[in-house]
């Protein structure tokens, strides 16, 4: 018995549709494969203005820790001492 030849597509109706989900298998891994590229650009943007957010807050508690600790030291120089009788 002889195999039937896998380059003459049209000979053999099974081969026809072995070659047709072939062809449809590598195009559904390349959409999914293109997706998964633009899913991971905008992961990317999404996770960079994040960090951006988290910097500018980080900044903005320093800050604000700083200025309450320099209150602290201009309140503590400028206090009277107390008398004692």
């Amino acid at each position: 018995m002889l195999l039937p030849n896998p380059f003459c597509p049209l000979g053999c109706p099974l081969t026809v549709a072995k070659i047709a989900g072939l062809q449809a298998t590598v195009v559904l891994l390349l959409i999914l494969l293109i997706k998964a590229r633009v899913q991971i650009k905008a992961a990317s943007a999404v996770g960079f203005a994040l960090l951006a957010l988290q910097t500018l807050v980080f900044l903005a508690a320093a800050g604000g820790l700083g200025l309450l600790a320099l209150g602290g030291v201009a309140y503590a120089m400028n206090r009277r001492p107390v008398q004692t009788v």
